[in-house]
């Protein structure tokens, strides 16, 4: 009888592993057409911008040092790893019933007209009993239903750690940003500053004027108009800063405080030329393209875990222990037991609901790939985005010099005009005002061509991984 149970149990775990092919399609990735080459690029190049770790593109010390301040303070990105502990460890729980599940159960006890706890017909009788086992359940994964599961929870856990890279990329461009912002605004404020006191000088030199009969009082109020005007400008500026700081400061995981900062004009110089490389390696960099293609994964494989669903299920079921209904007798031969059995269940009537389960997980499928189709042009629309702007910025820049250039030769010239009694108030004063807000401009643009290249890299799926092995994660073995 032994050799007999054994020889069932040899068969059976046979099937086990020798079972068929899982349920269902296997994956294939979507076929996506992806151009030779980025809009707006200006040359071919293998290598890529994104290459490079972000030490090497931005060379601020002070921005590295808050950059590596937020890796590891700021808490949407310990969110993100504690997330990504969470499906490593749930994929590791889907792929569990692969592996035979063994555990313990035993009681004891003494009862009238009970056995092992259980009401029973004794007659009035009362009588102890005792049982302890060692259980073995097993499903045998023939029709791949567990393995599709365990699939699509791998997939959910790499596309959690792909989106912890997204956060990632994220937190260190709004660094970066927010850096850049407040160079700006210290700039634009220093340019605020000096028109401010351009004008209390032309301001006097009317009051003065007026004073010795030789100018109007209309030019008086026209001058303090413009002194006034110039001063608003200054504490909304201030406020800017402020709050720029304490967004930086939430970026880094601190209280609202100063930002210790360098100047625009210490900037080390950007590369002239930032090579976008092939737009196929986007595919395989931009982490929210990965992790969209992996929830596509876990989508497909989820079809079918819901198509085995109408498959029967086998398991087997064993165990060894010992049960007697007298507690004298719990150690005596005759109380051992062992049982070695097959269990076979499926549906026959549900009302449609496997069906629909079904459909809907195809359905799922289709929804995920539309959405990693979309991923893909978006990548490519936003790395385009940033070369056209760069580009243009530059373009820019240089139109910007040339003009303040040109207005503050005609402020000086206008205001030397006045003096000499050649030119009226009206001639200083839109000199100035035609020149300050250029300044405020030139400085825009210098900093909108610095936010650029951080939206390109970003764009690019940079390399800001280099600067945190610790929150890798290892994908659970297949």
């Amino acid at each position: 009888m032994r050799s007999r149970l054994k020889r069932g149990l040899v068969v059976i775990v046979t099937l086990g592993v020798l079972g068929g092919c899982a349920m269902g399609p296997n994956y294939k990735r979507p076929a996506v057409e992806a151009p030779g080459a980025y809009r707006f690029a200006t040359g071919e190049s293998a290598s890529s911008f994104a290459d490079l770790p972000w030490w090497q593109v931005f060379k601020d010390p002070i921005l590295q040092d808050l950059i590596g301040t937020a890796l590891t303070n700021n808490y949407d990105l310990k969110q993100a790893i504690a997330r990504v502990e969470q499906a490593r460890n749930q994929a590791v729980a889907a792929r569990a019933p692969l592996f035979p599940q063994i555990g313990y159960s035993g009681d004891i006890g003494r009862g009238r007209n009970a056995v092992f706890n259980t009401p029973a017909g004794l007659s009035g009788g009362t009588a102890s009993s005792a049982q302890v086992n060692l259980n073995l359940v097993w499903e045998i994964d023939f029709w791949g239903r567990i393995r599709r599961l365990s699939e699509a929870a791998r997939a959910q856990y790499l596309a959690t750690d792909e989106a912890r890279r997204s956060t990632t990329i994220t937190l260190v461009s709004d660094v970066a940003t927010a850096y850049f912002q407040l160079l700006d605004l210290d700039r634009e404020l220093q340019v605020q500053v000096a028109a401010t006191n351009d004008y209390t000088a032309t301001c006097r030199i009317f009051n003065d004027r007026l004073n010795n009969g030789v100018a109007s009082k209309l030019d008086t109020d026209r001058a303090v108009a413009a002194l006034a005007n110039a001063a608003a400008i200054i504490p909304s500026l201030e406020l800017q800063i402020a709050t720029t700081e304490n967004q930086l400061n939430l970026l880094l995981g601190r209280n609202p405080g100063p930002i210790v900062r360098n100047s625009l004009t210490n900037q080390p110089q950007l590369a002239p030329e930032v090579p976008a490389g092939l737009p196929s390696d986007l595919l395989k960099r931009r982490p929210d393209v990965m992790a969209s293609e992996q929830s596509l994964i876990a989508a497909n494989a989820n079809i079918g875990a819901n198509l085995a669903n109408f498959f029967p299920q086998i398991g087997l079921t064993t165990f060894l222990g010992k049960v007697s209904p007298e507690l004298s007798a719990f150690s005596a031969g005759s109380a051992n037991a062992w049982n070695l059995g097959s269990t076979l269940a499926g549906p026959i009537f549900q009302g449609g609901q496997l069906r629909a389960q079904y459909r809907s997980a195809k359905a799922k499928f289709d929804e995920a790939k539309a959405a990693y189709e979309q991923s893909v042009l978006t990548a490519l629309q936003e790395v385009s985005n940033a070369l056209i702007s760069r580009q243009k910025l530059s373009e820019t820049l240089v139109y910007d010099q040339q003009a303040i250039v040109a207005l503050t030769s005609s402020v000086k010239i206008s205001t030397e005009r006045y003096l000499n009694g050649k030119a009226g108030y009206y001639e200083v004063l839109q000199a100035q005002q035609d020149l300050y807000p250029s300044q405020r401009a030139e400085v825009q643009t210098q900093v909108g061509e610095l936010i650029a290249v951080v939206q390109l890299y970003k764009a690019l799926g940079g390399g800001w991984e280099a600067t945190e092995p610790r929150a890798s994660a290892k994908a659970p073995s297949r």
